[in-house]
């Protein structure tokens, strides 16, 4: 007789999470089990019946056989919000590689349950005029704390007030409230409500009219819903063009039709411009979910989802699992954006599995970008997703002027300043006109790297491979393990008093600023300055006010923003992203400098961008400063088919990193052999590209395939050979399909 096994957690809890049981498949049940499934089983000393899900089958089990009880029966009626996410877990297990428990902690975070917050109030419960009788009686027997509650409860309009104000102002203890609600003289009424992180305004703007464009995708939309065809559009929108207009209609179409949404954001910093503007169209039925919230309000916003008290939920990554009871479209803004990878086990790109989750749930996936991922517009290309365009910038603004400034020519004639010479003349410009400029670097901190003038040494990290960056308080910090120490005096090598700290950073531009233009006030975003909760809406709230003239920051200052009195960006160094140690460093230096030029001249006034570079001839900057999407992708997939890169071809990159040197290494050859035998293309083992993290030591191996679902059987073998092998004890291994970072 065939046997079959099932690994099942017995409840969704944080506590269950990390323990699967094992339990046999009787014969009979053999041909209807499947993942995700609600199942009933014994369990426990009793034996009584509970409520359990299947996560993984097999023919063999761990267990003595003897001891294993039998699952009772399916609950085929019951297809829970539960079974779909244990599903989608799976799937993400399954197409990315990890366990299932890191998997269905993805999917199902850990919700520590919260105390519900409530109001309280005192009501009166008897008639006005037996109260006022009842008061004499309070007075002559000199009952002073009830008399005096009740005499507050007469006095009241509504013969209610809350238990706090009674408390704080009234001076009335819970004792004297117990007496009186036992004599039902009052009542105490409890109303539960929501810990709510939106906490704005919510009035409700008229929906503005959509332009010609806008109105037939949305007419597209509407007839797709109608007829139940359920897509993957990419909205490929010039910066300006109204994207989110496009979004905020088609959702308004999805809730008319008792659907809810939710809205992926790349950066916390995005919350707060697009929580306004949602919440300006559909109210408090808006939340948001991320990083910053309490447990309290995390714990909240999940409840209110699940029992659909909201329609909207607008979050980074994370916010994709919400349990939405009938989920109707995913909005992914700024598809392009890395942030949509995780960094962490399973390493699964959130527009894949939305697109999954769409898909088991009957819903609609709306991709936009300005920039779309090259993945993104191959599928589009062929078919796959459904392509939306809009060609033209709302409110009649039109795309800035841009200019592209070679540093070396700016050398040769003496500026040794961080600003051209161009910028700097624009930079007065638009000071003198009270309008506001937007500076762009992607590095943090006062410099890129210290070394010394005399040996050339460089200040290291002493647990990385990686240099440390020179910090405005005198710090040297790693921004990979958080190591810190003081800026040394002398050259720990050499003994030379001749080190210094050179290269670009937000601190450095921040004090050129104020040096070269000191009555100008700027403001500094990166993630120094933004570590505290609520501090981007702080931020970029008084730039919107006008508190500071020049914005200077990361890349999170140039994502979707908008700013109607930015009329100047500069992007101070576009090479930092242009020569990374990564095959899409092209790719992301194009959307990072079209993003940022899109900043610029949003509204009325026209706009302008300076690029500075020592590549003046690259065509990721060559086609951003001429806003020539179309132009960059010819090149770009050019590059990619001849490199054999994704999405011409498939990659998984195998990570091994441990304690151990020498462990690390023979694994990652020993690895290298299993891979060898199975006929795909490898590049490796070798060294990552930072080989030290941390006191860890990092190898890859790189593995192509023009199939996806090649590459996933690849990693399948892997996976039953590291189990065999029990490596996962010496070392750990991740794997990683079609990667954003380089390793």
């Amino acid at each position: 007789m065939k046997k079959l096994y099932a690994d099942i957690i017995i409840n969704i809890s944080h506590e269950a999470l990390d323990r699967v049981f094992g339990y046999k498949v009787p014969l009979s049940l053999q041909g209807d089990i499947c993942v995700g499934q609600q199942v009933i089983v014994p369990f426990g000393r009793g034996n009584r019946q509970q409520k359990g899900f299947v996560i993984g089958l097999s023919d063999t089990i761990d267990y003595d056989e003897r001891k294993v009880k039998e699952i009772i029966r399916i609950e085929k009626k019951s297809v829970t919000m539960e079974s779909k996410m244990i599903d989608l877990a799976y799937w993400i297990r399954k197409n990315y590689g990890s366990t299932m428990i890191q998997a269905l902690k993805t999917v199902l975070p850990v919700q520590e349950k919260m105390q519900q917050k409530v109001h309280r109030f005192l009501e009166l419960k008897i008639d006005p005029v037996h109260g006022r009788a009842l008061l004499d009686e309070y007075f002559g027997r000199h009952y002073v704390a009830k008399a005096r509650l009740l005499a507050v409860l007469l006095d009241q309009e509504h013969k209610r007030i809350s238990w706090e104000e009674a408390s704080k102002k009234w001076k009335i203890s819970k004792s004297t409230i117990d007496r009186m609600v036992k004599e039902d003289v009052i009542r105490v009424i409890t109303q539960y409500y929501y810990r709510n992180p939106n906490s704005g305004d919510n009035i409700i703007v008229p929906a503005p009219a959509l332009n010609k464009e806008q109105q037939g995708l949305i007419d597209e939309f509407r007839q797709d819903l109608l007829t139940q065809t359920y897509r993957t559009y990419l909205l490929y929108g010039i910066t300006g063009s109204g994207k989110t207009e496009v979004y905020l209609s088609a959702i308004e179409e999805v809730i008319k039709r008792g659907k809810q949404a939710i809205v992926l954001i790349p950066e916390i910093a995005l919350t707060y411009q697009t929580v306004r503007r949602f919440t300006q169209r559909f109210g408090d039925r808006v939340s948001i979910l991320n990083s910053r919230l309490s447990r309290g309000e995390k714990y909240d916003q999940w409840l209110r989802a699940k029992q659909g008290d909201i329609d909207v939920i607008i979050g980074p990554r994370s916010a994709l699992f919400v349990p939405f009871p009938n989920l109707g479209l995913i909005v992914i803004d700024e598809e392009h954006e890395g942030s949509y990878k995780s960094e962490q086990m399973p390493k699964y790109h959130a527009r894949e599995v939305a697109i999954h989750k769409a898909q088991m749930e009957g819903a609609s996936v709306i991709l936009g970008s300005a920039t779309p991922s090259v993945e993104s517009y191959q599928k589009a290309l062929n078919g796959t997703y459904r392509l939306w365009e809009l060609t033209k910038r709302a409110k009649q603004a039109v795309l800035p002027s841009v200019y592209i400034e070679d540093l070396r020519e700016e050398l040769k004639n003496g500026n040794r300043s961080m600003f051209s010479r161009r910028l700097r003349t624009l930079m007065q410009d638009r000071i003198q006109k009270g309008e506001q400029i937007m500076l762009f670097l992607n590095r943090r901190g006062y410099a890129g790297f210290v070394s010394c003038r005399s040996c050339g040494h460089v200040m290291e990290c002493p647990h990385c491979d990686v240099s440390m960056t020179y910090h405005k308080d005198g710090s040297l910090k790693c921004h990979y393990c958080g190591y810190e120490t003081q800026m040394p005096q002398v050259c720990p090598e050499c003994g030379s008093p001749y080190i210094g700290a050179f290269g670009l950073g937000t601190q450095k531009v921040e004090a050129a600023i104020h040096r070269e233009f000191p009555e100008v006030k700027a403001l500094r975003m990166d993630m120094d300055t933004t570590r505290k909760k609520d501090s981007h809406r702080q931020i970029l709230s008084a730039f919107l006010r006008g508190d500071a003239q020049i914005l200077v920051g990361t890349q999170m200052i140039v994502k979707g923003h908008d700013f109607p009195n930015v009329t100047l960006v500069g992007v101070l160094a576009a090479d930092l992203s242009l020569h990374a140690n990564d095959y899409r460093a092209g790719e992301r230096t194009f959307q990072l400098l079209t993003q940022a030029a899109g900043r610029a001249g949003r509204d009325k006034k026209p706009g302008e961008v300076v690029i500075q570079t020592y590549s003046p001839e690259h065509y990721s900057i060559v086609t951003a400063a001429a806003q020539d999407y179309k132009e960059f992708y010819r090149q770009e997939i050019g590059y990619r088919t001849l490199m054999k890169y994704p999405p011409v071809w498939q990659m998984l990159v195998v990570f091994l990193y441990g304690k151990k040197e020498e462990k690390v290494k023979k694994i990652s050859e020993e690895m290298a052999k299993v891979v060898k035998k199975m006929g795909v293309m490898m590049i490796g083992p070798a060294e990552a590209s930072f080989a030290k993290i941390n006191d860890e030591y990092r190898r890859v191996i790189y593995i192509k395939d023009p199939e996806y679902q090649t590459l996933v059987k690849v990693k399948d073998h892997l996976e039953q050979w590291i189990m065999e092998q029990q490596i996962q004890k010496e070392i750990f291994i991740n794997f990683d399909f079609n990667p954003m970072n380089s390793y």
